[in-house]
């Protein structure tokens, strides 16, 4: 292999990752925004912006917004969006073990998607 096939390579590779990023992207703000709807979060269209978008959330989840500073801590960040992802499944009207399952690596991203479409 050139230099030239190797270097084409690696720019397909990262042009395709660059794609699904920006689908996951697009795909997790969407299910943020239609959780926050169906909770009667005041402003669900934060969900569009990176980072702001756990804004809704929190508030999708019935939790004091000072939370987001918990978000923060190294290793009890992981604790506090499980809680998180727990009570947005209670307010959604799920079994609270549903948010639990966000921790997982290939169901966790259904997760989101299963609290913003179902019923």
């Amino acid at each position: 292999m050139s230099d030239r096939q190797g270097l084409g390579l690696l720019m397909g590779i990262w042009g395709f990752t660059c794609c699904m990023g920006v689908l996951v992207y697009l795909f997790t703000s969407l299910c943020i925004f239609k959780i926050a709807k169906k909770t009667g979060v005041d402003m669900a269209w934060l969900a569009w912006i990176p980072v702001i978008q756990v804004v809704p959330l929190v508030m999708a989840s019935g939790k004091p917004l000072w939370w987001i500073l918990l978000l923060f801590v190294p290793l009890l960040n992981i604790v506090i969006g499980i809680v998180i992802w727990m009570a947005v499944a209670e307010r959604r009207g799920k079994p609270s073990w549903i948010g639990i399952l966000i921790i997982l690596p290939v169901v966790g991203f259904f997760v989101p998607a299963y609290l913003a479409f179902s019923e």
